[in-house]
């Protein structure tokens, strides 16, 4: 093409100044660029700036108009684009096409791609033994690898990642700048002759030993050793999950009691020999995120009882590095992969800190050099409705922004304090973080802080407006009351779970929420979980609840739901609970006095609505949950037993829009009473629910004439209570939402914080 005609510029030609903006970093999308300007013999330049990527680029028109539609219609397999401004300018005569040095702008921000697992053309490679990366545990290229996890700053370029540590070597360096190569600007590109290195250490006392890493690593699972493997987002404890024992000794030494554990199987065929899978469970699996994915164990298995303690279900996952392929290939058996942490601790993720804190779990260590930035734990999704919902949303997710209706000041969403995530505002653009977990003790806190600092510097936001949950004890709340100089709004916790839902869904307006939870501090001072309200944005109006009931002992009616169920008997029925004898003849005669005083005196008794906990009282009353050793493990069991042939259900009062739950508890003890089976009770307590809230549902919707319904709270992760729900609703002509992409846990609620905050701050 012919850029100059006797010393002037072709008039033929157009030039095109393009910006755009999304996860366009670390993604190929440079190269992707400079191929299709290639395929149109079009000229000019791109690069990576702070605020995503700039292009300019001149030639015919109709070749800049195919270049435009490849440019959204054919983009990279990891690429996201958010917004693309395309401006018309005089050509200026390039004549060539190429990949400029990166430019940081000041203030401007751009989003990071997610940590992605390795690409079927990395893993042709690591499995051809003529392939100058054969067996290389590090391999990737512009469509997998380390993203998040490896990042310091933008623009994303390799002296900004963790990966600066590694000189490329003359063969990596010259894929690095091909244009036709896989590799061509893939920042944390390597092998074996310039890249990050395994080590393996074991012996008494711990040493590094020679040998082959992964050889070593998989010798040690084989003798039934607990190792701990750095991997890409912080370390696993992995062991053999068909070995009784070794699972066992691993519980007890990490302290981890009752709570299933997740495991790695090598491929779909592998996971088809242990558990059921549908279409989309097997599409979920082998997605690039990799999740986690709740899934049914098949009848029979030597998956050893002690991974799923007593459910039905297990958490499985796929090998998303090429440390977890070489392992899994090699030792054939599935394998227990745990977060590498003491319970209710962050991950660790350098080896000094892994041969410290793991030094009473694990007997030995695989280990590699290349350094983990941000940790990153594994997110857990499940199969719901048909649909993806996302129950920890971590590796493969975040930070990925979640988009918002309209621009939003720079905010802070704190977020509550069990399964706790922050959100920041910026534009278009809600950045929920990775699944930073409870805040109950300091070097979980020091992680959160240290996680909002880096978001806040990574995405240039320096929010004046921080939303907080209005539990005056969550170290969440009191993080933020202890910024100076910055607007703040306390956020009731059910209605930022509304709120969550229902930007998720677009939803603007008025809505029914239905939240059934554990535990929110409600504007009463009692403790809310069951709640009726009519909600928008800017606020709320509580309508209806479950009826209040006392938590004798407090905090510990929720570790010990016998209490809970003597609570609700108490608080219903009265002092004269004879007929009832079955159950409290089962409570010692001193507890249950001392209970009876806690209650009579409302000395460490609160109120609560909370459906999560009427979930605890019917799992103690049917004797399947009397104690429970992590947070929803009762109603985990409830669910878990129900037989869903099984259509009856409970009697229950409404009085008005409080829902008086003693006629079903009444009707459960009778059924325990008379030896029906807990199948039985536990699918009519269920099917109960369904038809009282979709009584609560209609009745609202007929007072106020709404009819958009956003279900939310952890406690509708139960798959048969939410199917149920949805159809119910549906059935009687309301329009039904629940959160899909951000937990209906409490993992959700920051996000909601940020949109009533931003409403309220108008």
């Amino acid at each position: 093409m012919d850029k100059l005609v006797n010393g002037k510029i072709n008039s033929t030609l157009s030039r095109r100044i393009i910006e755009v903006k999304g996860i366009v970093q670390g993604v190929g999308f440079r190269p992707f660029v400079f191929q299709i300007a290639g395929r149109y013999d079009l000229h000019g330049w791109v690069l990576n700036t702070s605020a995503g990527v700039q292009i300019e680029v001149e030639g015919e028109q109709s070749n800049l108009l195919a270049f435009l539609d490849d440019l959204t219609m054919q983009l990279p397999p990891l690429a996201k684009v958010d917004n693309i401004s395309v401006n018309e300018a005089d050509p200026v005569g390039y004549q060539k096409f190429e990949i400029r040095q990166s430019q940081a702008k000041f203030g401007e921000y751009v989003s990071i791609a997610p940590d992605v697992c390795t690409c079927a053309d990395c893993l042709q490679e690591l499995t051809d033994n003529h392939d100058r990366r054969y067996g290389y545990p590090f391999i990737n290229c512009t469509n997998c690898g380390p993203r998040f996890s490896i990042i310091c700053d933008v623009p994303y370029d390799r002296p900004s990642t963790s990966m600066r540590h590694f000189e490329l070597c003359e063969a990596c360096a010259q894929e690095y700048g091909d244009p036709g190569d896989r590799r061509f600007h893939a920042q944390p590109n390597a092998c074996p002759e310039c890249g990050p290195r395994l080590a393996f250490m074991g012996g008494k006392p711990l040493h590094i030993m020679a040998g082959d890493p992964i050889e070593l690593t998989v010798q040690a699972l084989g003798a039934g050793r607990i190792v701990a493997i750095k991997g890409l987002g912080g370390f696993h404890l992995a062991c053999r999950a068909t070995d009784e024992d070794v699972v066992e000794e691993l519980r007890r030494r990490k302290h981890r009691y009752g709570k299933p554990l997740a495991v790695m199987m090598k491929d779909l065929d592998q996971v088809k020999r242990f558990c059921e899978l549908s279409p989309s469970e097997e599409k979920l699996l082998a997605s690039p995120r990799r999740p986690i994915v709740i899934l049914k164990l098949l009848s029979k298995t030597v998956i050893t009882p002690s991974v799923s303690q007593g459910l039905p279900t297990i958490g499985v996952l796929l090998p998303y590095t090429p440390i977890h392929f070489m392992l899994l290939n090699a030792c054939q058996v599935p394998l227990v992969m745990t977060s590498g942490n003491i319970s209710e601790e962050p991950l660790a993720s350098t080896s000094e800190e892994a041969l410290d804190k793991l030094a009473e779990i694990a007997d030995c260590y695989l280990l590699h050099d290349r350094e983990i930035v941000n940790k990153i734990d594994d997110s857990v999704t499940r199969i719901i409705a048909g649909r993806e919902a996302v129950i920890r949303r971590a590796r493969g997710y975040a930070p990925e922004p979640i988009l918002l209706p309209e621009k939003l000041p720079e905010i802070l969403g704190c977020g509550p304090e069990q399964k706790n995530t922050f959100c920041l505002t910026r534009d278009c653009h809600a950045f929920v973080s990775q699944h930073i977990g409870d805040l109950e003790n300091l070097s979980t806190l020091q992680y959160y802080e240290r996680m909002i600092d880096f978001y806040k510097r990574i995405f240039r936001i320096n929010p004046q407006i921080i939303a907080y949950d209005l539990h005056p004890s969550y170290l969440s709340t009191q993080y933020a009351q202890s910024i100076d100089h910055v607007q703040l709004v306390g956020v009731q916790h059910h209605h930022a779970h509304i709120a969550s839902c229902m930007l998720e869904n677009g939803i603007t307006g008025q809505v029914i929420g239905i939240v059934c939870d554990g535990t929110g501090y409600g504007t009463d001072g009692h403790l809310w979980g069951g709640e009726f309200m009519l909600a928008d944005y800017r606020s709320f109006t509580r309508l209806g609840h479950f009826k209040y009931v006392r938590m004798p002992g407090g905090e510990k009616a929720i570790k010990q739901p016998y209490r809970m169920a003597y609570g609700y008997l108490y608080s219903l029925y009265g002092k004269d609970l004879s007929c009832f004898a079955k159950y409290t003849d089962t409570i010692q005669d001193e507890e249950r006095i001392l209970m009876e005083q806690q209650m009579d005196k409302q000395l460490n008794a609160p109120l609560t609505s909370s459906c999560g906990r009427l979930f605890d009282a019917v799992a103690a009353l049917l004797n399947i949950g009397r104690t429970v050793r992590y947070e929803g493990e009762a109603a985990a069991r409830l669910e878990s037993i129900i037989d869903t042939s099984m259509a009856d259900s409970y009697d229950f009062a409404l009085q008005g829009q409080i829902l008086d739950t003693a006629p079903i508890l009444k009707g459960i003890y009778n059924d325990v009473a008379k030896g029906v089976l807990p199948s039985i009770v536990a699918a009519k307590f269920h099917n109960t629910l369904i038809t009282a809230l979709t009584l609560v549902c209609q009745q609202i919707a007929g007072l106020t004439g709404v009819k958009k319904v956003c279900l939310s709270g952890g406690v509708f992760q139960n798959a048969y209570l939410l199917e149920g729900l949805l159809k119910r609703l549906a059935g009687v002509g309301l329009e039904v939402y629940w959160p899909q992409k951000v937990p209906t846990n409490d993992g959700g609620i920051s996000l909601g914080q940020v949109m009533i905050a931003h409403y309220n701050c108008r």
